[in-house]
């Protein structure tokens, strides 16, 4: 018959072995060797294969590009026009507690805006967290001669999809000079230029989520935005200040993988987290189990005393 004991010691040594099973994984993770994106694997009897050629860059797009500036800020000084014609300062739209998403378009755009703003609001709209409870949007103009009036009826179309009154007054559209509009772009690492004879503004495709101080924390690429990577980007870059518990813990077993364009899982954090987990259950069965003993001995000590 299994005592309290007989158990403790099976369980005790069930949970040791979990441990050591954890780290020898970790150990084997840490020394697996994988090639380098850049390098050729050699496989034997296969014969050499050239690199992919690399097409060069349409001459319409010359002077289009990103170059990622995590970490840098924003150009926090720039002077814009909001969509009732009043100058605002950028550092003024930051409260520093709430983590900010920058979009560069213009309400005359005949493409790439027409696609990436109505994909982003579908993307917002499937979120549980809304603009204005917990992050602030800025929709930057690029083209100088947008109008407030024009940005006001473009604020106006967006929030009517959007369906979230406390957004009104924490989603930004603004215009500029082009001076101030390409200051606060090369801050953050975006160029974008004119096409003179398409009469339209070129501009990448990605949207910029910013840091409640103003400093860049992560690029979104494209033109559908996955609710799941807008909710972890922003608690990822509210660093603490927004998010549930759960969120945060998400957030520790899934990292952010660039070719992708989302958040992968972490296998190492998540075996971690689910030894940590196990562990934790162990251990509170075991001091159950401790204490229902304890009290089981104590009822039964007084029945096997000897008579007085």
């Amino acid at each position: 018959m299994f005592t309290f004991d007989h158990i403790q010691i099976r369980i005790t040594a069930a949970l040791s072995a979990l441990l050591l099973w954890a780290g020898a994984s970790q150990v084997y993770a840490a020394d697996e060797v994988v090639a380098a994106p850049d390098e050729a694997v050699a496989i034997p009897g296969a014969a050499a294969v050239e690199p992919d050629r690399v097409d060069a860059k349409p001459e319409r797009l010359a002077g289009v590009d990103l170059k990622e500036q995590l970490g840098a800020n924003v150009a926090l000084e720039g002077q814009l026009i909001d969509s009732d014609g009043r100058q605002v300062r950028v550092a003024d739209l930051f409260d520093g507690r709430h983590p900010v998403v920058l979009t560069l378009n213009y309400s005359n755009c005949p493409m790439l805006c027409g696609l990436q703003l109505p994909r982003f609001v579908e993307g917002l709209k499937q979120m549980t967290r809304s603009v204005g409870d917990e992050f602030s949007v800025l929709t930057i103009s690029i083209d100088p001669s947008e109008t407030p009036a024009l940005a006001s009826k473009t604020k106006s179309r967006y929030l009517a999809d959007y369906g979230r009154p406390q957004a009104t007054s924490h989603w930004h559209f603004l215009t500029g000079t082009q001076t101030a509009v390409t200051a606060i772009a090369q801050s953050v690492g975006i160029s974008y230029g004119y096409n003179e004879a398409r009469k339209e503004w070129l501009h990448p495709a990605a949207i910029v989520v910013l840091t409640p101080d103003g400093r860049v924390s992560r690029y979104l690429y494209g033109i559908q935005f996955d609710p799941e990577t807008l909710n972890l980007a922003l608690v990822e870059a509210s660093e603490g200040k927004i998010g549930t518990v759960v969120d945060r813990l998400i957030l520790y077993c899934f990292h952010y993988d660039e070719s992708e364009g989302r958040y992968a899982p972490v296998a190492m954090n998540i075996m971690r987290v689910a030894a940590g987990l196990v562990a934790v259950v162990l251990a509170a069965f075991l001091a159950t189990s401790w204490l229902v003993e304890a009290r089981r001995r104590r009822v039964a000590s007084p029945a096997q005393s000897p008579a007085s």
